[in-house]
């Protein structure tokens, strides 16, 4: 074999040779790294978590009634400024379900980014949002890159609607559409028990959080997909949850009100929600504006 006569290589080809090289250093360093220190990481149930994200609730099905543990009912001034409580014993009927809703909330200037979560609004007027999040302990942050890396424990958050979306609306002052979900009879019962046994399931065993496979969106899917398979077909707008809008409208998971256009004028609320007094009942005022559900539920 001839040895490597570099006085021939031209330059393009000297510079792909040595790209080549940085690429397989750094592709054998993630490697190593992900097998030695990432892999055998294991999720926690019992940290020094931080206050809004303190508890797992937990939920006791008792035939057509469900009961949970530690609703969180926040009341939020500014994101620093807050009053913190969580609600115990909270009892729901399933057969008062009224509707359930599907938030969208941009909290990124790219559109793809945002945070989706979903509502559960009961014939008594109590409304509930049930969202899946990365869990931090003290002092951390949020970030996508960090989620990669097995640094966030998944978390199912419930709370009510004044807490969750009024925290977004009005102390973050983000843009936030809410829009009614078409659930056929039987189907939003088989949804929220779904969500209690998953939330069950991750008070006794936790799970990491991903920044593109196990998220706020992915999480929602595969409880849909669970109870109804293949109801949301695999699809990109489901890793860039900004954009799902489009696509529940055109997949029939939201309702029409007049075109896509005029259903995203009447489902954002934030513009809205800033004017809410602080003491009525935010849920109602949010939703004034919107049309009567289109579906007859039995």
């Amino acid at each position: 074999m001839k040895p490597l006569d570099i006085g021939n290589l031209s330059f393009l080809e000297l510079a792909l040779g040595i790209i080549a090289i940085i690429i397989t250093v750094v592709a054998i360093r993630l490697y190593y790294v992900w097998f030695t220190r990432i892999r055998p990481r294991l999720p926690s149930t019992d940290s020094d978590w931080n206050t809004d994200c303190e508890y797992q609730s937990k939920a006791v099905i008792d035939g057509d009634y469900i009961t949970f543990t530690k609703i969180r009912n926040f009341t939020w001034r500014t994101t620093r400024d807050r009053d913190e409580v969580w609600d115990d014993d909270v009892k729901f009927d399933l057969r008062e379900i009224k509707d359930v809703w599907f938030i969208v909330d941009h909290f990124h200037k790219i559109h793809g980014l945002a945070h989706t979560f979903l509502s559960i609004e009961f014939n008594d007027g109590r409304c509930i949002s049930i969202s899946f999040e990365a869990r931090r302990v003290k002092g951390e942050r949020y970030h996508p890159w960090k989620g990669l890396w097995r640094s966030y424990e998944l978390y199912l958050l419930i709370g009510y609607e004044r807490d969750l979306l009024g925290l977004r609306t009005n102390a973050r002052g983000n843009r936030d559409y809410l829009f009614r979900a078409v659930t056929p009879p039987g189907k939003d019962r088989q949804l929220l028990l779904a969500i209690a046994q998953k939330m069950n399931q991750l008070s006794e065993n936790a799970e990491w959080y991903h920044s593109l496979l196990t998220t706020c969106n992915t999480s929602i899917v595969k409880v849909v997909n669970k109870i109804t398979p293949g109801r949301i077909p695999f699809i990109w707008r489901n890793f860039l949850p900004g954009y799902t809008p489009k696509a529940a409208f055109k997949l029939g998971l939201i309702e029409d009100w007049g075109g896509m256009e005029k259903t995203l004028e009447l489902a954002r609320v934030d513009e809205l929600a800033k004017d809410w007094d602080g003491v009525s009942d935010y849920s109602s005022f949010i939703r004034q504006h919107m049309p009567d559900s289109a579906v007859n539920k039995q």
